[in-house]
């Protein structure tokens, strides 16, 4: 057995006890594993102790059942492991930066902390063949774009050490925010086409920001209202990651976290190739029961 297989181990057990208390020296038996072994390879795969991964798998689980049910905050805080009311609302605030409270209110979108599938890290596919881990399903190809696109939408700054998978860190989701906001002012007459673009672009590392885009196709002819700005993804050669999971919500979320760590961790490293200082997420009118989107980035 591979010493990250011992960790998924453990995973999948904190997984079905997010509930209970969670001693690390249990999850250290569970891994074959000693003690002080199981903490320093945890910490180097997951990126994150064992005490925080917890800690942020328990706040995914109860910002979901925030959103989607209206049991009162104490149950849910002790559904999910918290000993009580305070003790929940302060890890959520340092995690998120707001209240459960004003969470439930509002509904932002945040970045939680989703279970890795450390397997697909160690699983280099070749082009055109499927990887399936964790419910989800990735292939990688080629792609020639013979012409460019056409896309208006919204821009703004991101900070990337607030983002998941860049920054490693929860907090708001300001990309899904500005996609609020796109929808919000989306109007038919413009937009013909169900195709839209997210871009992560010209990053600035002295401010720690990147760009995001999030847009709908449109006609080159087509002209771009004053409150947007027009993007064209140029025409060229593409190495493209599809992605398919069975809802909308976990294809935007984990789904999309884990196929850009399989990219740049896994998949390019592998090949020794590098790409052009941009990331473009292409999503599809999703159909009853089926969900996907691609990746598209440009090598170098």
């Amino acid at each position: 057995m591979n010493a990250y297989q011992n960790i998924e181990i453990s995973l999948n057990y904190i997984e079905q006890h997010l509930n209970e208390k969670i001693e690390t020296e249990e999850l250290a038996e569970i891994a074959c594993l000693s003690k002080f072994y199981y903490q320093r390879l945890f910490k180097r795969l997951i990126r994150k102790s064992v005490h925080e991964y917890i800690k942020l798998r328990r706040l995914a689980v109860a910002a979901k059942a925030l959103r989607n049910s209206e049991e009162r905050i104490l149950d849910i805080a002790l559904q999910c492991g918290f000993s009580d009311h305070a003790n929940f609302t302060r890890a959520f605030k340092d995690a998120y930066h707001i209240t459960p409270d004003e969470y439930r209110r509002d509904l932002p979108m945040l970045n939680t902390f989703a279970k890795p599938e450390l397997s697909s890290y160690y699983t280099a596919i070749d082009e055109n063949i499927p990887l399936i881990a964790g419910g989800i399903v990735l292939e990688i190809q080629r792609k020639t774009a013979a012409d460019s696109e056409t896309y208006f939408g919204l821009e703004k700054a991101v900070n990337a050490a607030g983002q998941i998978p860049v920054g490693e860190s929860t907090g708001i989701d300001a990309p899904g925010q500005l996609w609020r906001e796109f929808h919000a002012q989306k109007t038919d007459d413009i937009f013909d086409s169900h195709v839209e673009l997210g871009v992560s672009h010209s990053a600035d590392p002295d401010k720690g920001t990147f760009l995001y885009f999030a847009g709908g196709m449109v006609s080159s002819a087509a002209v771009c209202p004053e409150h947007m700005i027009r993007y064209t993804l140029p025409a060229g050669e593409y190495v493209v990651c599809r992605i398919e999971a069975e809802s909308f919500e976990e294809l935007v979320t984990a789904a999309l976290d884990q196929a850009i760590r399989y990219l740049f961790e896994t998949w390019f490293p592998r090949r020794k190739l590098i790409t052009k200082p941009f990331m473009a997420e292409k999503y599809y009118q999703k159909s009853a029961g089926f969900s996907y989107m691609e990746i598209w980035l440009m090598p170098e």
